[in-house]
């Protein structure tokens, strides 16, 4: 059996007479993007904080790929886990390129392979070299800023990316765009990725497996899916919203997968990419009960009934 890349086991911390974390173990698989989710002061920061060892467990242990972290110096164990947290931290005096290098720099990487890794990273975050490299963190805005946080925390190609609320401060817009940046990254890289959210509908989005937390303890952990369809209590039922599990989860799907192959119907099409939740929106405002499907060059490629919403998975 394949050890998980992170093994924790029976973890505890408090602060004061105050428990933050009670007994909890979870693994961590290689290549899963897992959402730690709930309210403030259940734990998932201070989780977070003690897997790259900011923080000291009052008991329990953490392996990281089979090796206890305690054994591990601090400053080493950060380079094999990346951190991107909500206020992103960038040397203010440093260009682009010099954040983004100055982990592979300490690693003693040669000049000529930290360029190649920086311009890498800033086209993977659609931040073109060219014109983003030798700006400096006050010339961006704070979306922009966020992504060189996380091309700085990817830059040593880590094992893992733990990130803390990285997106909280940003406007709708701007979160959303970098919620689907952080998507394709981890889509096209296979990287271990460990988020910790409040926002449900942010943990839907993005986690192929949820970890719900109420005073220190997992409630329930599984797929998006699993979770809404089937809450463990009361708690979670209200957690993710009972009212809003159905639109949640046609939240989790795309036009793509339920639509209706090469036929034709007439009307401004929907995306293919787009989520169920979104056509259903549509077929409300327009007041039609019949959508045409593009691709992403524009081409029709089908289309979507409103009854396709309710009929399961095809």
């Amino acid at each position: 059996m394949t050890r998980a890349m992170i093994e924790v086991r029976s973890l505890s911390k408090a602060f004061g007479a105050s428990p933050v974390l009670q007994a909890l173990s979870l693994d961590i698989h290689a290549g899963e993007l897992l959402v730690l989710v709930g309210s403030s002061g259940s734990g998932k920061s201070t989780l977070l904080r003690l897997l790259n060892r900011l923080l000291e467990p009052d008991s329990g242990t953490i392996h990281l790929q089979g090796e206890d972290i305690r054994l591990c110096a601090p400053e080493l164990l950060r380079r094999r886990l990346g951190y991107v947290i909500q206020s992103v931290g960038l040397f203010p005096h440093w260009t682009v390129a010099e954040n983004i290098g100055a982990v592979p720099q300490l690693l003693g990487w040669p000049k000529a392979r930290i360029r190649a890794r920086v311009d890498a990273l800033l086209a993977l975050l659609q931040l073109p070299a060219a014109a983003y490299a030798q700006r400096y963190p006050h010339e961006l805005s704070g979306g922009q800023q966020q992504r060189v946080g996380v091309a700085r925390a990817l830059a040593a190609d880590p094992d893992v990316l733990l990130m803390d609320e990285p997106f909280a401060a940003l406007d709708p817009l701007t979160r959303s765009s970098l919620q689907q940046a952080l998507w394709e990254i981890h889509a096209r890289s296979g990287k271990t990725i460990v988020l910790v959210t409040h926002d449900i509908d942010e943990a839907l989005r993005l986690g192929t497996r949820l970890v719900l937390l109420d005073q220190g303890r997992i409630v329930q952990q599984g797929t998006p899916q699993a979770i809404l369809r089937a809450p463990a209590n009361d708690w979670v039922r209200e957690f993710v919203g009972q009212g809003e599990a159905g639109l949640r989860l046609l939240g989790l799907q795309a036009v793509g997968e339920r639509m209706r192959a090469n036929e034709r119907v007439a009307g401004e099409p929907i995306a293919s990419h787009c989520s169920l939740r979104e056509a259903l929106s549509l077929f409300v405002s327009r007041q039609v009960d019949c959508l045409p499907v593009a691709n992403e060059s524009g081409q029709l490629i089908g289309s979507l009934h409103f009854s396709d919403l309710i009929g399961g998975d095809r």
